[in-house]
């Protein structure tokens, strides 16, 4: 990975970006994406995307989909004793917040504090994870005064303090918030590997990084019906199955370090998971496949059923530990997703058409 990249990745990570609240993390992701493509915009509510157009006249539309939200908690309730107590932002872990550092964002700035958690020693609670209204953030203060001089109030939110750790020599990458900020870094490396390649597509390419994608997928939702593409690419992480105690009959059989995943479902387009599996054979990018019974909980869900149905389909990063401080995943994976979308943008033909025909 080259030096600029790898600053990016570590900026973009240690960017917060609790849903709703993305801004800083998307101006950030625009600029890096501004020397690659032809324009950049953003909507109402903060969704971004970076247009590489055609020189084909009245090229077909490829969108490229990550999600720049990030989970959190904001501030329920304060005491009168300055504890605060908090909501979640997505999908937060209730059984693994107690005793970690968060950092809200409040009127005048960053203020930290920590999820209580008592002693061992002095707790009844028979090791069960605690119930989401049993937490409380201690921000060092001895009253609701004191935690509102700090610039706190009622509905500001706040993310785990953990950044970036490599381990094993840069082979794996380990931080909160690769889901999804990973995929952002792909679809910025997908352009920028088109540019120093030298690819004109035959497709306009629509770098997408959409917002609240974590409760309801709702960015995705509000792009997908202003860029009406011809096809859609889910970008987002899957669930790596290959740590102690996880029942692959149940979950299936996805690695790190073995390439990105395609789903298989629904939701995701046949003609547009061949042309993948193809490409991805052809080119010896390594792939896995996974399946889902209905959608695919991913932006896709979104996606594929706007206006009269946009043909989509959902390729996923193998993530070990999701939702955690700890998310885990493999940088060969990272540079096998660039490589596959780059070698699909590479194969498409101003002809191509992978709506279903009779």
């Amino acid at each position: 990975m080259k030096e600029e990249a790898r600053a990016f990745l570590e900026e973009l990570l240690n960017t917060p970006a609790p849903t709703g609240m993305e801004m800083d993390a998307q101006r950030l992701w625009a600029a890096y994406m501004k020397p690659f493509t032809d324009e950049q915009n953003c909507d109402a509510y903060g969704s971004a995307w970076a247009v590489l157009k055609s020189k084909q006249p009245n090229a077909p539309t490829l969108m490229l989909d990550a999600h720049a939200d990030e989970i959190g908690f904001s501030i329920r309730y304060i005491d009168d004793n300055g504890f605060a107590r908090i909501e979640r932002l997505g999908g937060s872990d209730v059984a693994i917040a107690r005793g970690r550092r968060l950092c809200f964002f409040g009127s005048d700035g960053e203020v930290y504090g920590v999820i209580g958690n008592t002693a061992i020693h002095i707790r009844d609670d028979k090791g069960q994870a605690p119930n989401l209204w049993d937490l409380y953030v201690d921000f060092g203060c001895d009253s609701r005064e004191e935690v509102e001089a700090l610039g706190l109030r009622v509905g500001d939110r706040g993310i785990y303090c953990d950044g970036p750790l490599m381990l094993n020599n840069g082979k794996r990458l380990v931080c909160r918030a690769l889901d999804d900020r990973l995929c952002g870094f792909i679809t910025a490396e997908t352009a920028r590997a088109l540019h120093e390649q030298g690819i004109e597509p035959a497709w306009n390419i629509v770098f997408a990084n959409t917002v609240q994608e974590e409760v309801g997928c709702i960015g995705a939702q509000m792009l997908t019906y202003r860029i009406q593409p011809d096809a859609a690419i889910c970008l987002d992480v899957t669930h790596g199955t290959d740590s102690p105690g996880l029942n692959k009959g149940r979950y299936g059989d996805v690695r790190l370090g073995k390439g990105g995943v395609l789903c298989f479902g629904p939701a995701c387009h046949p003609n547009l998971n061949a042309r993948l599996e193809l490409v991805a054979r052809e080119s010896g990018v390594p792939m896995q496949r996974e399946t889902s019974g209905r959608t695919t909980g991913t932006n896709t869900d979104q996606i594929f059923r706007s206006r009269c149905g946009v043909p989509a389909t959902n390729l996923s990063m193998p993530l070990r530990y999701m939702h955690s401080p700890v998310e885990t995943a493999d940088m060969g994976d990272v540079q096998a997703c660039i490589d596959l979308l780059v070698a699909f943008i590479r194969s498409l033909k101003p002809e191509d058409d992978f709506r279903h025909k009779l």
